[in-house]
């Protein structure tokens, strides 16, 4: 009944527009390469230093050079660029990143998102998560709806350490796509065989219904 992590990334694919400079965080949204319209362009950043990142090479094209922020090797497409990373987080703080594609711990009804540290965890730093937040148009989460133990991620109000404020515009999840609102988490559309009842049962944060949720289509 609940979306995959192929599936969550699919969907997440039909917000890209033609023209749009993307960049793609570790875990589910680094899948969201391999689902990218055949009717649109788009560019894809990685942190590390790479414009232009194509989607997932076979065992035959494996390059162990090539590697995008999650270090896993990836493919690249005709005129794509190398670069620093000083050089790439320039791009990312001057504005120049279209829409910003990130996992996620926790999301609050306000659009906060906690995802870089968990307590007790040792962890090697926030990496680019802060900036690309800070700095794209569009922010959209692909994470689970709930945690492993079942506790709802979407919340009145984030319980870790966070990332940014009132940043994230849209979320997908196993469960549904929301918009984040003035009011809370507006229900758009509903995994297949998935019932709003139980998308209210495992939503924390004010969860906002109108009228008929149509399945997600893939």
């Amino acid at each position: 009944m609940a979306l995959d992590k192929n599936q969550i990334a699919k969907r997440i694919a039909q917000e890209l527009q033609d023209g749009y400079y993307v960049n793609l965080g570790i875990g589910i949204p680094t899948l969201v390469a391999n689902y990218v319209p055949e009717e649109i362009k788009v560019i894809l950043q990685s942190e590390n230093g790479m414009l232009g990142m194509g989607q997932f090479p076979t065992k035959e094209t494996v390059d162990a050079d090539l590697i995008n922020a999650g270090k896993q090797t990836i493919t690249y497409l005709p005129g794509a660029s190398f670069f620093d990373s000083a050089t790439s987080f320039a791009m990312i703080r001057g504005g120049h990143v279209d829409i910003t594609i990130l996992g996620a711990f926790e999301v609050s009804e306000q659009g906060d998102i906690a995802s870089w540290k968990v307590p007790g965890r040792l962890i090697k730093g926030m990496g680019g998560a802060m900036d690309l937040v800070a700095s794209a148009e569009h922010i959209v989460v692909a994470m689970q709806h709930s945690n492993k133990e079942g506790q709802s991620k979407l919340l009145k109000k984030c319980t870790l350490p966070l990332t940014g404020v009132k940043c994230v515009k849209r979320i997908v999840t196993d469960l549904a796509v929301l918009d984040v609102t003035d009011k809370g988490f507006k229900l758009l559309e509903r995994a297949p065989g998935v019932t709003v009842e139980q998308i209210k049962a495992a939503t924390e944060g004010t969860l906002i219904v109108e009228g008929d949720i149509p399945e997600i289509v893939l």
